[in-house]
């Protein structure tokens, strides 16, 4: 659980910083990449429902461990995309999700495992098998990655409340004060 914590709050950091930056990037769509944060997880659904079930089921072969890929991410992006009722907002849905997946992929990286190699080959099947050498930085049942991430959340968020926006700046003139998001 703290392993799917930590991806969601540092997606929370992440796309806020990152909605500083582009103007439709608002609290909506933050919520929407921390739910592509977690989407490369629903392989865990293997716990619940063998890969065999689901491929006697289906007539084809199948495996829940290719959804925790960039194809995975990908194809889950798309499929979560098509949730939403205009095109622009499918594309930018796409886009955040995918966003999501590929940061929660990225903080994977540098796990330690016990071959020492990192899962690039797992992450970028079919197109490659190479592993190189993880740095080993943490394993996913260490704590100090959620104190971390929740650090790193914290000042963002205090920055993001209290940094002075161009909005506010204008808005201050008129003497009106808004949070500087788009409702």
């Amino acid at each position: 659980m703290a392993e799917l914590l930590t991806h969601v709050l540092l997606a929370y950091a992440a796309f806020t910083v990152l909605g500083w930056y582009v103007e439709w990037i608002d609290d909506r769509w933050i919520a929407v990449g921390m739910v592509g944060s977690i989407l490369p997880e629903l392989n865990r659904l293997a716990l619940v429902v063998s890969s065999g079930r689901v491929s006697s089921l289906l007539g084809v072969p199948f495996a829940w461990d290719a959804l925790h890929t960039v194809v995975g991410a990908a194809l889950l992006s798309g499929i979560g995309a098509l949730l939403f009722a205009s095109s622009t907002h499918r594309r930018r849905a796409f886009l955040v999700l995918f966003a999501g997946g590929l940061s929660h992929l990225v903080v994977d990286l540098p796990q330690q495992y016990a071959d020492g190699r990192m899962l690039t080959n797992e992450y970028l099947f079919p197109l490659t098998t190479w592993r190189p050498p993880t740095p080993g930085w943490y394993v996913s049942a260490d704590r100090w990655v959620l104190v971390f991430a929740s650090g790193v959340t914290l000042a963002i968020v205090l920055f993001d409340r209290y940094r002075v926006r161009p909005s506010d700046a204008d808005s201050t003139s008129t003497g009106s004060v808004s949070d500087g998001r788009q409702s």
